[in-house]
């Protein structure tokens, strides 16, 4: 079997988005199952809207989500290389005089408004789809000679067989058929020099010996245009996957507008969402295995992936799954990990300088077990940085005829050497003297020293809260 050769090829047009990500991480595990290489291609033609950090984001990301290129313009096989498009342009050069002596390709001098104007006439008439009309095809050679005396700008053409069906298997939908027909003449270097989109990429995916090709579904109309040229150079062609829809959960297309869902990795990364919680859930968005298995291990994944089990339906995008993924994740980690990795959340939030570590370290476990993702501890351990404002649902309680009760109760116990075992012991003491218990008790104590309805265990938010805070608010409330 030939050497499986998957390629991500983004364009630093942007930063790493959910459905790119996914398209790589999928290249990733095909290549890694069979063994075979993961290369990264830059595409950076579109000279016009590539974005400064954009390629260093694609790179950093994939790298951050342990989609790691065996092959990229940071990591070059010299046999390949190289790896950004426009650093290419003598390559894709030589291969346009081919198809120029061949006669499969031509010279177009056609100006933007002369196409504009013939596409318009095109719609008028009543055309389902407007292509273009051919006229440079059919120059004669005294009009090519003064258009080029005249310095004219060109394009370069491809010209389409007649009367040709081009059929695919695809991995994910099956056989796919197009009619050449159906599709004008089109345009494989633009008047500036530079070979677009359809052109290069099967260059590249030649010479760089790509088998596989795994891309959204919008490349499927590129298809025949690729297969085109495969044919006219005599190259086998790759096999192409053509990935469905990523739906957010009212069923739309994800959309850079849309701000029901954070559209990039960055965004879940700065919200604390794991690398390998990202990794697992996105493998499941149109890929599904074979038992009822959820939780997996980046090597699992590599073992288990198997491109038949690519689905045909929309992937929708649930945030909640993905949440429920991660915190799993989260509570899987030892103590020690956990905290280095939720810490750095606290530290930007609040100032630590005066805190002792055993006390933070305590303050942050509290809330191991429910933490869905790494910022969400800034507002948990809140109540203990900042002075709580009490709610409606607070006062409610402070009003209780037993609250006044359990607050003396617990005031005149109070321990001066402050440890979660001498508040259990208070606690226990206040309950004799109160007389209280359930509801009464454990809510009114809680409220009237923490000022919550709802916290971690009750001893160890007293503990946290300190005997200073803790004994002004139980003697502010019942004096």
């Amino acid at each position: 079997m030939k050497k499986v050769r998957v390629r991500y090829a983004p364009s630093p047009t942007g930063f790493l988005h959910i459905g790119n990500a996914r398209t790589a991480l999928f290249d990733y595990l095909i290549a890694k199952h069979y063994g075979g290489d993961f290369v990264l291609r830059i595409e950076d033609t579109d000279i016009e809207r590539n974005v400064e950090g954009g390629e260093e984001s694609q790179l950093y990301y994939l790298n951050w989500l342990g989609i790691i290129p065996d092959e990229s313009p940071d990591k070059p096989n010299e046999a390949y290389a190289p790896y950004r498009q426009m650093e290419r342009l003598d390559i894709y050069n030589k291969y346009v005089e081919k198809l120029l002596e061949s006669g499969d390709a031509y010279k177009c001098y056609c100006t933007p408004e002369e196409l504009e104007e013939d596409y318009n006439r095109q719609k008028e008439a009543g055309y389902a789809s407007t292509r273009y009309n051919q006229k440079c095809l059919h120059l004669s050679h005294d009009e090519k000679c003064k258009y080029e005396e005249e310095g004219r700008a060109y394009s370069v053409r491809l010209r389409v067989p007649e009367n040709k069906v081009y059929t695919f298997d695809d991995m994910v939908r099956g056989t796919i058929t197009f009619e050449s027909k159906d599709i004008g003449d089109w345009v494989i270097v633009k008047s500036n020099g530079i070979p677009t989109y359809n052109f290069a990429v099967v260059i590249d995916d030649h010479l760089m010996e790509i088998s596989h090709v795994f891309r959204g579904e919008e490349h499927i109309s590129n298809t025949p245009k690729q297969m085109m040229l495969f044919e006219m150079f005599g190259w086998d062609i790759p096999k192409f996957g053509h990935m469905t829809l990523i739906v957010n959960e009212n069923g739309k297309k994800l959309s850079k507008r849309d701000n029901s869902i954070m559209q990039y990795i960055s965004q879940y990364k700065d919200q604390g969402y794991l690398p390998e919680a990202m990794f697992n859930f996105m493998t499941l968005l149109g890929w599904s295995p074979k038992g009822e298995q959820e939780l997996f291990t980046k090597e699992e994944l590599i073992a288990e992936f198997d491109e038949t089990r690519l689905s045909k339906a929309p992937s929708m995008f649930d945030v909640t799954k993905l949440t429920w993924m991660n915190h799993q994740y989260l509570k899987a980690k030892e103590d020690s990990e956990w905290l280095d990795f939720v810490r750095p959340f606290v530290e930007e939030a609040y100032d630590l300088s005066t805190r002792d570590n055993e006390w933070v370290e305590m303050c942050m476990l509290l809330y191991k077990e429910q933490l869905q993702y790494g910022a969400e501890i800034v507002e948990l351990v809140k109540p203990f940085f900042e002075e709580p404002e009490l709610t409606d649902a607070e006062r409610e309680v402070l009003e209780w005829e037993t609250t006044p009760v359990v607050a003396k109760a617990f005031l005149s116990c109070l321990p001066t050497e402050w440890t979660v075992e001498n508040l259990k012991e208070a606690f226990n003491e206040a309950k004799k003297l109160s007389e209280l218990k359930g509801k009464p008790l454990f809510m009114g104590l809680r409220v009237s020293a923490t000022y919550q309805t709802h916290g971690p265990d009750l001893m160890s938010a007293l503990y946290l809260t300190g005997y200073e805070t803790v004994k002004q608010r139980l003697e502010d409330y019942v004096k």
